[in-house]
């Protein structure tokens, strides 16, 4: 399975940018799906989750400012970004819970990061 990260790039504080993951290869189905993001010398933090049916977890660093949203269809995870901030600036991942088949237990997956840089 391969998950194919998009839409990073550079953007004034209070603008937006929309992040996209589109998962590919033997997959039978998709449990969870996340967006991670790192910044050089800290851990990786989570910033949103979304399970299957759509249920939302986020980081309280970004509540009200993001969206989590996920096509099933297409495999595919997005991050809405709005009012952004410098201390958004970071590598951003996205990982998912694949499924497949029905005997073995699933894994988790990560994407290769997409960098957003938000300038003050």
């Amino acid at each position: 399975v391969q998950l194919q990260a998009s839409g990073g790039g550079l953007v004034q504080a209070g603008g937006s940018l929309r992040l996209s993951c589109a998962a590919s290869g033997s997959i039978f189905s998709i449990d969870g799906m996340a967006w991670y993001r790192q910044v050089p010398e800290k851990q990786r933090e989570l910033v949103a989750w979304i399970l299957a049916d759509s249920s939302a977890t986020y980081a309280d660093s970004v509540k009200g400012r993001f969206t989590i949203s996920r096509d099933n269809a297409k495999n595919t995870v997005y991050l809405q970004m709005n009012s952004l901030k410098p201390e958004d600036t970071a590598v951003y991942y996205c990982s998912a819970i694949v499924m497949h088949n029905l005997r073995s237990p699933a894994r988790n997956y990560w994407g290769q990061g997409t960098l957003v840089t938000v300038s003050s």
